[in-house]
């Protein structure tokens, strides 16, 4: 964890480094993506990526509510409102791309409303029902209780079980916020799939190698998702260790 802030350093550097090489990333078709921030950020933390994924040829767009600190019905209703206002706008299915907390949003938005929503992934997101896999426990408790509101109404009470649209978690091993096995999507369900990278946990947003899985899901034609499936350089940057 205490290496957290300037391994993020160097994958931002990298980002920007690279970025005229990302030029060459798949095209976008032009559908919506809503990018949520992690735990105690704002869009400001998700700028660079959804830069990323504009210049691709995607409506990409910010929650635009602030720090990402409070867990509550008003928050969950504001969600729902960014994204149908995003799929009204774009006038198809949207894509969610969430990093930590905000990949639980955006699984769970999913589960609310699967006819608007195109796929998921999720970046460093504690999708496991056991919440010790986060060193932002404590904080997290602090500030929203042992049951935020939407759990004590029944929501989020099943972190573990995927949305019922194709769905990405990208996750590392040197994760030093998430422990990664509480990242890893369960069971071999055929539009479920697991990505491990080479990242530091506050740099996945920047992380080139994470920039490029997460424009290769999102350049799948509509009803044509495949797992993800690294070929020539790309086996080099992505780790093949098995993920139990």
């Amino acid at each position: 964890m205490l290496t957290e802030p300037p391994r993020a350093m160097g994958e931002l550097a990298s980002f920007y480094a690279l970025r005229p090489l990302m030029r060459r990333l798949p095209k976008g078709d032009g559908h919506g993506v809503l990018v949520l921030p992690g735990f105690m950020a704002s869009d400001t933390s998700t700028a660079p990526l959804r830069s990323l994924l504009s210049s691709l040829g995607y409506d990409a767009v910010g929650w635009n509510l602030g720090r990402n600190v409070r867990v509550d019905n008003a928050r969950i209703a504001a969600m729902m409102a960014c994204v149908d206002t995003l799929h009204e706008r774009t006038g198809g299915k949207i894509s969610i791309v969430g990093w930590s907390l905000g990949g639980v949003f955006a699984r769970e938005l999913a589960k609310l409303a699967p006819e608007k929503v195109r796929m998921v992934i999720s970046l460093g997101s504690p999708i496991s029902d056991d919440r010790g896999h986060t060193n932002a426990r404590r904080l997290f408790e602090y500030l929203n209780g042992n049951e935020p509101e939407p759990v004590r109404e029944g929501q989020f009470r099943e972190l573990g079980k995927a949305p019922p649209v194709p769905t990405t978690s990208i996750l590392t091993k040197a994760d030093g916020v998430v422990h990664w096995r509480g990242s890893v999507q369960a069971g071999d369900h055929e539009h479920c799939e697991n990505i491990e990278v080479y990242a530091s946990h506050c740099g996945l947003g920047v992380n080139p190698a994470v920039a490029f899985a997460v424009a290769d899901r999102l350049a799948q034609p509509e009803g044509q998702w495949r797992k993800f499936s690294p070929r020539g350089i790309a086996n080099l940057i992505f780790p093949r260790s098995r993920l139990h």
